[in-house]
């Protein structure tokens, strides 16, 4: 959107009446429903799943591209599906695994103006495209049993720290939330603990909800050790 369209549609919203703007708040209502319903309806179905992260705009050829797909085809050979944003980068490549593996690989995507567009390894049932981050948020939260983290963005930032907040505020049940590339989270973590916890506005025992790692094999097991540890069963 340029800065044109954008004035232009600030300017018809400021144009309507007050009557006018409840109304179509009103029917939104309905809109953010539908999505609700949709979401709960497929993927209560699904069972068990690890949820996958990161940047959108990595490309096939990149180290963290391939760390992923062979992150998510041994999950899925654990017997976990895999859930990702739907979309291109690091979110292919978790279906990619997924689906060669011959797991579940389903996809929550996002309609954008750039960058989100669906990848081609997502199960055809399993695809569901939401208008509104918020609604997407909480399926990725209800139905995910665990977080592996790629290197990402703002976007894979949000999903983090809402994550880590709601276990942080027993708000969520605890389960695994794994990063994976330590030299890329490390500085992140370092200035955690030297300015959050120093200055108590977090406690250092909050550290503990996530944990780094730097290999495929490594990320696999803290999930399944959690799954072991609680005697939870995926998919088999």
């Amino acid at each position: 959107m340029n800065l044109k369209e954008e004035k232009n549609i600030r300017k018809a919203y400021k144009a309507k009446s007050w009557n006018e703007i409840k109304t179509h708040d009103s029917w939104s209502v309905f809109k953010v429903m539908a999505e609700f319903v949709e979401g709960f309806d497929k993927l209560a179905r699904i069972g068990p799943c690890v949820a996958i992260f990161g940047s959108a705009r990595t490309p096939s050829k990149h180290e963290n591209y391939r760390l992923t797909e062979e992150i998510a085809y041994l999950l899925t050979k654990k017997g976990f599906g895999i859930i990702t944003g739907g979309g291109p980068g690091i979110m292919e490549a978790g279906n990619k695994g997924a689906h060669f593996a011959g797991g579940k690989s389903v996809g929550l995507n996002i309609d954008l103006p750039f960058e989100q567009k669906s990848n081609p390894f997502i199960d055809p049932d399993k695809f569901i495209e939401f208008d509104h981050f918020f609604v997407r948020k909480v399926m990725f939260m209800r139905y995910s049993q665990g977080y592996i983290v790629l290197p990402g963005g703002f976007g894979t930032m949000d999903e983090l720290f809402e994550a880590i907040t709601l276990v942080q505020t027993q708000k969520l049940v605890k389960f695994p939330i794994v990063l994976v590339k330590k030299a890329y989270w490390s500085g992140l973590v370092d200035w955690i603990k030297a300015t959050m916890v120093t200055e108590n506005n977090i406690q250092e025992s909050d550290l503990e909800i996530f944990t780094m790692v730097d290999t495929a094999e490594e990320a696999v097991k803290i999930i399944d050790d959690f799954y072991k540890k609680y005697a939870l069963k995926p998919n088999f």
